[in-house]
């Protein structure tokens, strides 16, 4: 499985997703730069990305949680995400997201 991640240069990453792993996982395994501070308890918005338009719909719903946390995040769009909460699955293969302001290292 594949995941394309755009850094905050604007360059984009072609990094191997592994199923059931969470995208801000694999972003860091990989050493780009997400703060991802709470390591994935959803108790921040430091691991907050755009998920490219194809692929909003494709996601499950937001739970209240995430949305209580993107409150505090910079820059939300319609399309912001915790990359905590997004579970990678074959479903998800090719799924493109971009590192939000303000959750650089």
């Amino acid at each position: 499985m594949k995941i394309y991640v755009t850094d905050p240069d604007g360059k984009e990453h072609e990094l191997e997703g592994l199923d059931g792993w969470r995208v801000m996982e694999i972003i860091k395994d990989y050493g780009l730069p997400l703060k991802a501070e709470c390591g994935g308890a959803c108790c921040c918005a430091t691991c907050h990305v755009y998920v490219h338009e194809d692929w909003v719909d494709k996601l499950y719903e937001m739970r209240d949680d995430e949305e209580d946390m993107l409150d505090e995040a910079i820059d939300v769009q319609d399309n912001s995400r915790l990359s905590c909460q997004i579970l990678m699955s074959e479903a998800l293969d090719g799924l493109k997201v971009t590192i939000a302001p303000g959750t650089e290292i």
